[in-house]
């Protein structure tokens, strides 16, 4: 078998990432996800317009991994208490609410899901300004 050839963009690209994940602080990490799983969200909105039933499917899912396995597991349930369960609860209707717009194509769902997950970013930001002025 021969390795999978990337093109030198992609290369670049992910060198870059994993050079600002290396660099970055808890808060940053957290809202770089945000950011994997708002611009998924949109890519799958592309999709949908554009019927690429494959698009949509690779992007829905690449969220909802990003949303289940980043910032799921990134709370603290012990630390975290009340605001920590109804983070968890809230991905996992962003989940469902995914999972219903990849079935049914809804772009309202995914325009939901991005308006949630954008709101939450900006908590997270003004967390990180807060910390960083302190």
């Amino acid at each position: 078998m021969y390795p999978t050839m990337q093109s030198p963009a992609n290369a670049y690209s992910r060198v870059g990432l994993e050079s600002n994940v290396a660099a970055s602080n808890p808060h940053l990490l957290i809202v770089m996800l945000f950011d994997g799983a708002i611009l998924n969200v949109n890519s799958a909105a592309v999709s949908i317009a554009h019927n690429d039933v494959a698009g949509k499917g690779q992007a829905i899912s690449k969220a909802i991994e990003i949303i289940n396995s980043g910032l799921k597991a990134s709370l603290d349930m012990n630390a975290g208490g009340e605001l920590a369960q109804r983070l968890a609860a809230l991905y996992d209707y962003m989940v469902s609410r995914l999972l219903y717009a990849n079935l049914h194509s809804s772009e309202p769902a995914l325009k939901e899901v991005a308006g949630l997950l954008l709101e939450i970013k900006g908590a997270w930001e003004a967390i990180r300004d807060q910390a960083n002025a302190a």
